[in-house]
């Protein structure tokens, strides 16, 4: 199995990692060449046993010995570190093409819809696991990006704790206004971790487009309306707010917090009115949808 997935490596590899092998073949051919003038040397010498001088024979096959000995070493030295680099920068080469370079939050919200991208961030938050697969909020200095339906196993799952640094690759999407990245996979990057702070966006609220998927706060927005999924406590709770005339769109998402019963209870229990500050990840659903991470009641 291994060996055809070399050979397919190999096939799609880019051109400088076959022009890598072709070198590395061009120096094996020189080492050849260089044994096979010690040989001929060497045959020289047994040349001159055969013509009777006997007398020059001994020191001159020791001679040749000696050359052929230190000559094959140093070209298979040689050799040996020239493929070994060789092979190293082709590995590093395939990797490349393979992963794709690490994109800027700016050059991955320019890529187009659609289309392959690879972005380094931190773990936020998690949606629950389920069959393998789980949703993920996630963020770094630059802006935020909403990993969906990861596949992933339950143990690595546990191991994303907010502040993880992982390398994602995926497919950029756009879903009701939402982008996300879909089909994707990820590794674990060792280092640094970050954990974003709320950025407050009552006074942006023209431009919440910017702040996509971002942990964001809302001060002072006024309760106009609460409803259950499904018309009953046990799913998600949509709350509408209002500010300056202006309504908003909320959502406690129950994958992301229905587990924690105070704030799922808190937020359930909201009436008209009522004068709240509100964090949370700023999703996207027909126009800003944010999901609900805290509540603080007036």
């Amino acid at each position: 199995m291994s060996v055809g997935f070399a050979s397919h490596s190999f096939l799609c590899a880019p051109n400088d990692v076959r022009l890598s092998g072709l070198r590395a073949h061009r120096r094996r051919m020189i080492m050849k060449k260089k044994v096979v003038s010690v040989l001929l040397a060497s045959a020289m010498v047994l040349g001159l046993a055969a013509c009777g001088k006997v007398e020059e024979a001994p020191a001159a096959a020791t001679e040749a010995v000696e050359e052929a000995t230190e000559t094959v070493e140093e070209a298979a030295e040689e050799v040996t570190e020239e493929v070994a680099e060789a092979v190293e920068d082709a590995a590093e080469e395939v990797a490349d093409a393979v992963s794709g370079d690490v994109m800027s939050y700016a050059d991955y919200m320019a890529a187009d819809v659609d289309s392959e991208v690879t972005v380094e961030t931190y773990v936020q938050a998690k949606q629950g696991w389920w069959e393998d697969k789980a949703t993920l909020y996630t963020q770094s200095k630059e802006g935020a990006y909403f990993i969906y339906d990861m596949p992933i196993s339950e143990e690595e799952y546990d191991k994303l704790v907010p502040g993880t640094k992982i390398k994602v690759t995926g497919y950029k999407s756009e879903w009701s206004g939402e982008i996300e990245i879909v089909d994707a996979t990820y590794e674990i990057v060792e280092g640094d971790t970050f954990v974003a702070e709320a950025t407050d966006v009552t006074d942006k609220l023209d431009s919440l487009e910017d702040y996509m998927n971002q942990l964001v706060a809302f001060k002072d927005m006024t309760v106009k309306a609460v409803s259950y999924k499904n018309e009953q406590p046990g799913d998600d709770i949509y709350v509408t707010l209002t500010k300056d005339d202006k309504d908003y769109e909320f959502c406690l998402e129950y994958y992301l917090n229905g587990s924690d019963e105070e704030l799922y209870n808190l937020v359930g229990g909201l009436e008209e009115g009522q004068t709240v500050d509100v964090e949370g990840f700023l999703y996207w659903y027909e126009g800003p949808d944010a999901h609900i991470t805290s509540v603080t009641v007036k």
